[in-house]
């Protein structure tokens, strides 16, 4: 990760090496991400666990619902938790042990384990959920502020070769695997230890150099977990009007990324169900389509600090409009691959350039918090997309082109409500927020 002349971009104190410390924890999670959701265990859930029933695909959307549901719950509780303890390293760390260790168990399930699935992929995805969160509060103390778009590019696009790495490990077997007669149920189970490994391995330089720079805040250390969490979230409702910006990006985000995460938790059901990919085809088209999520969050994430966070979104929001348009008309395997290597570019590009604006719109001593919020808005338009294609595919008889089409209303709805954003009547809420003393909020 060429993290170029530090003083450039890096805050006072963190040295390159826990700027890639914590860019490697990107680079560890992206594996649970491409190999579990987007690219093997989705698609094995529908083809395998379910038999292809007519409600595979909504069964699999519902199960993620419910773990994005949890999330939501916990989301704004473990953020007060964490600013009020100064914990969100420790957090991580146990985040991080759940998700790894459930994605571990999923080499249990075989076909006809429908609960079994269910209820692992709802710990896995919660646990990912809740850590997400965490390492992405920490960006604001890593980078300064008019680089957050670039620290958090080198994230995402260290995340997606995280990605690539875990996903090539796990096609090499497979490939192995079917050259040796195997099927789908003995060789897919195997990609969830792989996964597992990797994870559980690439994630020890966050814990060894990513330091807490958080102190507690004794104000709120009297009170119970839950009552500070609520205080705090009053506190930051009563301040609504002061942070209108933030909350109308929070807005976009739901409909953008409800789009966005239809793509990922479906690409693989899309390619075998409509362009009739089998497994390892499947797994080469996420390969390459991790390679250029990572250069577009990379590219993008300079790109953005020249020409403004909002731009930068707009464009990429244009491009997954593109994409859908591809994706549902295409005949041909190329033009499916044109549609795919698009959504790679604006996945990379809106993920880096989502998160840095959150960043950018965060007062310092609320930054778990409100990527808390940020987290919490994902994660409701992680239930809201993926729960409509699965539905719309359900009642139209296994429809995903159309189901796929109705994807990009939520594009359309997403941008016309970024348009309506101020980012420096935003930033400036922020800077108030700061200059207000805490026991005040």
């Amino acid at each position: 990760m060429p993290l170029g002349n530090r003083s450039q971009y890096l805050a006072a104190g963190v040295s390159k090496r826990e700027a890639w410390s914590w860019a490697m924890f990107d680079f560890a999670n992206s594996g649970y991400t491409t190999v579990v959701i987007t690219a093997i265990f989705n698609a094995y859930f529908v083809g395998v666990v379910t038999n292809n029933q007519d409600w595979g695909t909504f069964a699999w959307t519902a199960s993620l619902a419910v773990s994005y549901a949890l999330i939501i719950v916990a989301a704004p509780l473990v953020g007060a938790y964490a600013d009020a303890h100064a914990a969100k390293k420790r957090l991580l760390l146990l985040s991080t042990v759940g998700c790894v260790s459930f994605t571990a168990l999923l080499y249990l399930v075989g076909p006809g384990d429908l609960w079994l699935a269910i209820l692992l992929i709802v710990l896995t995805n919660f646990f990912f959920g809740c850590g997400e969160n965490l390492i992405a509060a920490f960006l604001p103390e890593l980078a300064q502020s008019r680089a957050l778009g670039k620290v958090s590019g080198w994230g995402w696009s260290l995340g997606y070769i995280g990605g690539l790495v875990s996903l090539g490990a796990s096609l090499a077997y497979v490939t192995w695997a079917q050259e040796r007669g195997m099927r789908a149920d003995q060789f897919v189970p195997v990609t969830m230890l792989i996964t597992a490994g990797i994870f559980a391995v690439a994630c020890i330089p966050t814990f060894l150099f990513l330091k807490e720079r958080a102190v507690p805040q004794p104000h709120l250390l009297a009170q119970s977990a839950g009552r500070e969490a609520l205080a705090r979230l009053r506190g930051t409702l009563h301040q609504v009007r002061e942070f209108r910006d933030l909350l109308r990006f929070l807005a976009c985000l739901v409909f953008y990324q409800a789009g966005v995460q239809t793509v990922i938790t479906l690409a693989a059901i899309y390619a075998q169900q409509v362009m009739h990919f089998d497994t390892a085809d499947t797994m080469f088209l996420v390969l390459v389509v991790n390679v250029t999520a990572s250069a577009g969050a990379f590219a993008f994430g300079s790109f953005q600090d020249r020409i403004g966070h909002i731009p930068t979104i707009a464009l990429t929001l244009f491009g997954w409009l593109l994409m859908v348009l591809l994706a549902w008309s295409a005949e041909s395997r190329s033009m499916f691959w044109l549609a795919a290597n698009v959504a790679g570019v604006c996945l990379g590009a809106s993920q880096s350039a989502g998160r840095a604006l959150v960043g950018y719109f965060s007062p310092s001593a609320r930054r778990a918090e409100f990527f808390g919020l940020w987290g919490l808005a994902v994660k409701l338009s992680s239930i809201v997309g993926p729960v409509t294609y699965g539905v719309v595919s359900w009642i139209s008889n296994g429809d995903h082109r159309l189901a796929m089409l109705i994807t990009g209303v939520y594009f359309v709805i997403g941008l016309a409500i970024l348009m309506t954003i101020d980012i420096k009547r935003g930033r400036d809420a922020a800077l108030e927020s700061d200059a207000v003393p805490a026991s005040a909020v």
